[in-house]
């Protein structure tokens, strides 16, 4: 069908006038708009991403927010505690009323307080959320730019190079990490690198959590770097006279960013509860420092006479978990292709 010569001269502009307006369709919207849009229509994602953020800004102002609305994490009160049972009081000055069922919880302790020592909860609990929003954080950039480079590097030239790093990745992740990460930690001086105390051992668990989970995100990296050095703009560069080094950087990585950002949301609460875990065991931070993992170890002993001790850690665990994959999930939702506009 053709497109009648006596049409109205404002029918023809329409179509001009309404992309100069910002009126555009689907055609015209960039990916990173579509992906917003699907994002924004998934109201799990958006909710978990609301709660990371949040989650991040606590941590950010951790000090602030203790200052306002609780004490210093380690300042102990020893007047609110039971001598006899190591419980928390209903009421410190008439010690007759027995043990407080809810932990301390008032206005001046807004989550409770931690039996026997009396330190504040919600402090506590904002510092650990600093602590393991740091370790993760850092390990999967660490992560990142291994798998990264590795993935990429084994996808694009292939050959004996490939082989090799596939190699190296089956090797990693066969690696009994939980146990080494216990002997290596459990082994380290209080001293070494120029680092002392938690500081030390902060580098160690970054060492260890990111230098031996590369493989995962390498091996995404490679397989998509294995498609993408078959499409069409690659051949073109090459074809242009492109080097490879040009090829890897301008065509191929920018391409691998969507992956890569979806991914590392997920990475981050497997690193969290690798963190967790090793403090729960007495071989990751050493206290007084705050961490959800400690935290949790501390409260097994109490759990009977204080369930809040025990309630309080366990949840901040599971809901920074729980937020990180729903955003996770969310964004490879948005930035998927295959999915309905």
């Amino acid at each position: 069908m053709t497109t009648p010569l006596d049409a109205p001269e404002s029918s023809q502009n329409a179509a001009p006038e309404s992309l100069a307006s910002g009126t555009r369709g689907a055609a015209g919207r960039s990916l990173r708009q579509i992906a917003w849009q699907r994002f924004r229509r998934d109201r799990v994602g958006m909710a978990g991403g609301v709660v990371v953020v949040l989650l991040i800004l606590a941590a950010l102002f951790a000090p602030l927010l203790t200052a306002w609305f609780g004490y210093p994490p380690n300042q102990f009160d020893q007047e609110l505690i039971d001598p006899l049972t190591g419980g928390v009081l209903q009421d410190p000055d008439q010690p007759a009323l027995g043990l407080d069922p809810w932990g301390g919880i008032s206005t001046q302790h807004l989550l409770g307080v931690e039996p026997v020592n009396g330190r504040d909860l919600f402090s506590r609990i904002v510092h650990g959320a600093r602590t393991s929003l740091l370790v993760a954080t850092i390990a999967t950039l660490v992560c990142v730019a291994i798998g990264t480079v590795l993935g990429v590097v084994a996808g694009y030239f292939g050959g004996w190079i490939d082989t090799a790093i596939s190699r190296a990745m089956d090797i990693f992740l066969a690696f009994p990490l939980l146990l080494f990460a216990i002997a290596l930690v459990g082994v380290i001086p209080d001293g070494a690198f120029g680092l002392q105390g938690n500081d030390l051992r902060i580098g160690v668990l970054v060492f260890i959590i990111g230098f031996f989970n590369w493989p995962y995100i390498g091996r995404i990296v490679r397989g998509q770097t294995l498609t993408l050095r078959e499409r069409e703009f690659v051949e073109a560069s090459r074809s242009l006279g492109a080097g490879s080094a040009h090829i890897v950087f301008r065509e191929i990585l920018p391409n691998l960013v969507t992956p890569i950002l979806v991914y590392s949301t997920l990475l981050i609460p497997t690193n969290i509860l690798f963190e967790a875990a090793l403090s729960f065991l007495g071989v990751g931070i050493n206290p007084p420092m705050a961490t959800w993992g400690g935290m949790l170890e501390n409260a097994l002993r109490f759990y009977t006479t204080s369930p809040h001790f025990v309630i309080v850690p366990g949840l901040a665990i599971f809901l920074t978990v729980l937020a990180f994959n729903l955003f996770g999930d969310g964004l490879r939702d948005a930035f998927d292709p295959r999915s309905s506009d």
